[in-house]
């Protein structure tokens, strides 16, 4: 890596298509970052839509294939490879974060989110490595279209993005991956759960620090935090919050009941 600027650096992960490359530059440069072998700047170009591979085969989520609850073992490939194919892009929401908004906020801000972007990256691979000895590797099924639309829809407004997808997108995360668990426990798959766990574990802190930075700007601009975040979450999220919530992993992140239970939708 060439980079000299944690922008920069964050734009090659971006602009890196092949999976385990990314992985790898992603935890390259989250090393660089923690040794100061990066400048805290950001003078680089960020792609609209980062780099993708060939596969797998995106499909608007109409047309992707009914996967069902986990019950099969096809059923539960099918769903470790839709968790895989959100953990990859989520590499990339994770760097764009920290690179778009960066110079807005103090370096903590980008300490927090390329920490994430390393997780998420190892969150890819061990996923990948599941598939590959499940004979389902990455890029074998295809994938949901839609995942960097709220990415696109926020670009311009940090808040936006914190309200969107670490304390909408990934809080859903934490509501349905314990049954996810509990199912792939009942049908005797303990080394998909132990995956899953594990992710849910790091998942919490990621909806944290989403909760801290939108409460870091709420408190900057004298803004009542929860009714502007239902306000944002109205305005840029096209789907809609379901019940039931894990309200104690929630809580535990500093997303309490506050914020998103006026917006639930039986």
């Amino acid at each position: 890596m060439n980079a000299t600027s944690l922008g920069a650096a964050c734009a090659a992960v971006l602009n890196t298509a092949d999976p385990m490359a990314k992985v790898r530059l992603a935890r390259e440069t989250a090393r660089r970052w923690r040794r100061g072998a990066l400048e805290h700047r950001f003078d680089a170009a960020l792609p609209d839509v980062p780099a993708r591979p060939e596969r797998p085969e995106l499909l608007p989520p109409n047309r992707m294939p009914k996967r069902g609850r986990g019950g099969s073992e096809r059923g539960r490939t099918a769903l470790l490879h839709a968790l895989a194919h959100i953990e990859f892009s989520a590499i990339d929401l994770a760097f764009d974060m920290a690179a778009r908004f960066g110079a807005q906020f103090p370096r903590r801000f980008a300490d927090d989110w390329i920490s994430v972007g390393a997780d998420e990256a190892m969150h890819f691979a061990i996923l990948d490595r599941r598939l590959r000895r499940l004979g389902t590797p990455y890029g074998a099924l295809p994938a949901h279209a839609g995942l960097w639309e709220a990415a696109e829809a926020t670009a311009h407004d940090a808040m936006a993005r914190l309200a969107v997808v670490p304390m909408v997108l990934e809080a859903r995360g934490l509501d349905v991956t314990p049954e996810t668990v509990a199912r792939f426990e009942a049908a005797g798959d303990t080394a998909s759960a132990r995956i899953l766990n594990r992710i849910y574990t790091d998942e919490i802190r990621h909806v944290g620090f989403g909760a801290k930075w939108f409460g870091y700007v709420s408190a900057e601009q004298d803004i009542d935090p929860a009714p502007h975040w239902q306000a944002l979450v109205r305005r840029y999220f096209r789907g809609s919050l379901k019940p039931p919530f894990n309200d104690s992993a929630r809580e535990s992140a500093g997303l309490t009941r506050d914020f998103y239970a006026p917006l639930a939708q039986n």
